[in-house]
């Protein structure tokens, strides 16, 4: 069970928060303290498994080719890129662009990454969204299905930084178990926990701020 008091500060969100006319994220604002981030042992870098997932409209652009491509879009990506289309892609920059802003995730077979970090590595990257890389053998679906319940933490070298945990149309018990997981997780990569907190907020992208923590 969810403690009380997250439980209360998304109830107050969303009463707070006028309704839109597209599903919101609910993301957290995370804030360190005491800690030198020039300092890369002090940074937080976790990969955290949601028990409710992110909700619906997670887009995953897949670059693959044959089995893997065909495999991919069976399991749900939203595109499936060629390498010649990587190639298309890398040259008309406005559309690399809106494609790093539409999805939200990206996997790509081992054998695209170089070209990928050549021709898009500086739209992607500042955008924390560089592809997964596919390792032969693996199966796409599962990469696919785990980055629909997975999310990446990344404090990089800032105290304040925000992470996705949901949508605003899921069930708030649902929004509330996913915060306290990634409270949990980011609590015990620090070197005295809950002690290099200096304050959490739950929002919404473009409602309030309540805090949580």
């Amino acid at each position: 069970m969810a403690d009380e008091s997250v439980i209360e500060a998304i109830e107050k969100l969303l009463a707070e928060s006028p309704e839109r006319k597209f599903s919101e994220s609910i993301d957290l604002a995370i804030n360190l303290k005491n800690l030198d981030m020039s300092q890369p042992k002090n940074r937080v870098d976790e990969e955290i498994l949601l028990p409710h997932g992110l909700g619906k409209g997670l887009k995953i652009a897949v670059f693959a080719k044959g089995e893997v491509g065909l495999q991919a879009k069976e399991a749900g990506a939203e595109y499936v890129f060629s390498e010649d289309e990587l190639a298309e892609i890398g040259e008309d920059k406005s559309r690399a662009r809106a494609l790093a802003n539409e999805c939200d995730f990206f996997v790509a077979e081992v054998q695209y990454m170089a070209q990928i970090g050549k021709n898009l590595g500086a739209i992607l990257g500042p955008r924390g969204k560089m592809p997964t890389p596919l390792q032969p053998g693996k199966n796409v679906a599962d990469l696919i299905n785990s980055a629909r319940s997975s999310i990446r933490v990344r404090s990089k070298d800032k105290l304040t930084f925000h992470v996705s945990v949901g949508r605003r149309d899921m069930d708030i018990h649902k929004l509330a178990d996913n915060i306290e997981t990634v409270l949990s997780r980011v609590e015990h990569s620090l070197e005295k926990g809950k002690h290099n907190i200096k304050a959490i907020y739950v929002t919404s992208t473009m409602g309030k701020s309540v805090r949580v923590l």
